[in-house]
C-alpha cells in the first residue's frame, strides 16, 4: 500500500467512496458506503498482498497447479508463490499506471513482463466506475507479438458478510492438490473454497449496506473459510484453466470482462 494513503485516487459518488491504490497491484484499497467499509482493509491483512482489498487476477486466476502448463507445443513454468502452486497472476505484486482520473472514474494500464513471471508479454487495461448507487469494473487482457493463454477476473476480500446469498448452478470438483478439475458435481454444503458455474447475481449484506453483485462471468470462485472475510471472484475461466478449459488471446485481439457493484441502505 502506498506509504501516505492520502495521495490515494479516491471516487466519490453520493454515499459511494473508493479509494484506488495503482502501487499495490492496481487495487481497490477500500469501499465505503455511508462510512462503511465493506473490504478488508491493508491493516487487517497483516502485509500479506493476497488477503486485503479487491485486486486484478491476471493473466491467470487462481492456481496453476505446480506453476506449469503446456501452450502450443511447449512447456512453461511460472515461479510458485503459494505453496507449490503459482497464483492470481502477476497484477496484483506489480504497480499499474494511472491512464486517467476524473472524481468518479479512473483507467489503469499494466504492461505485462517477458520473463520468467511471464514469458508473453501483453498488456492490461482497467476501469473503474463509481455511480450514486455503486460501481462498475472493467479490464481487457491484450496480446501484442505473441499469442497467450488467459483467464482473469477479480478477487474482492469482503469483510464478513451477516448473509450471502449464493445460487450457483453447480461446482467444479477439487483433487488431492486442493486444484479444481475438470468435471462439474453438486454444490456442497459450506463453508466453500471452490469454484462455481454461476449466472445468478450474488447478494451480500455488511451491516446496515446490502450489496448485489453481477457479472458477465460465469465462473465465480468463493471462499469463506476465514472467520473474518468471504471472498465472491468473478473469472472468465476456472483456476487451472490453462491446462483444463484454456482459452487463447492471438497477437492483436484482446479479451474484457466486468463487473457491477449495487449497493443499498436503509432509508
Amino acid at each position: 500500500m502506498s506509504d501516505d494513503v492520502s495521495v490515494l485516487p479516491t471516487l466519490t459518488s453520493g454515499p459511494i467512496r473508493v479509494e484506488v491504490d495503482p502501487p499495490a497491484g492496481g487495487r481497490i484499497a477500500q469501499i465505503t458506503v455511508d462510512g462503511t467499509p465493506l473490504l478488508v482493509g491493508h491493516d487487517a491483512a497483516g502485509g500479506d498482498t493476497l488477503a486485503w482489498g479487491a485486486y486484478p487476477m491476471t493473466p491467470w486466476a487462481g492456481r496453476v497447479r505446480h506453476g506449469r502448463f503446456e501452450f502450443r507445443g511447449a512447456t512453461y513454468e511460472l515461479p510458485r508463490n503459494h505453496g507449490d502452486h503459482a497464483m492470481h497472476g502477476v497484477g496484483f505484486t506489480t504497480p499499474w499506471a494511472l491512464t486517467d482520473l476524473t472524481p468518479t472514474s479512473i483507467g489503469l494500464r499494466l504492461s505485462l513482463p517477458v520473463d520468467e513471471t511471464w514469458p508473453f508479454g501483453g498488456s492490461v487495461t482497467q476501469r473503474l466506475d463509481v455511480f450514486t448507487t455503486g460501481l462498475t469494473a472493467s479490464m481487457t487482457v491484450t496480446a501484442q507479438d505473441r499469442a497467450f493463454p488467459v483467464s482473469f477476473g477479480w478477487h474482492p476480500w469482503f469483510r464478513k458478510p451477516d448473509r450471502l446469498d449464493f445460487a450457483p448452478e453447480a461446482m467444479f470438483r477439487r483433487d488431492d492438490d486442493h486444484i479444481t478439475v475438470d468435471e462439474l458435481v453438486e454444490v456442497s454444503v459450506g463453508p466453500w473454497d471452490d469454484c462455481f458455474v454461476n449466472h445468478e447475481p450474488v447478494g451480500m449484506q455488511i451491516g446496515p449496506v446490502h450489496m448485489t453483485m453481477t457479472s458477465d462471468c460465469t465462473h465465480w470462485v468463493v471462499y469463506d473459510e476465514p472467520g473474518h472475510a468471504t471472498c465472491v471472484e468473478p473469472q472468465t475461466g476456472p483456476p487451472d484453466a490453462f491446462t483444463i478449459r484454456p482459452d487463447v488471446v492471438e497477437p492483436g485481439s484482446s479479451r474484457t470482462a466486468s463487473f457491477r457493484l449495487e449497493v443499498s441502505t436503509p432509508g
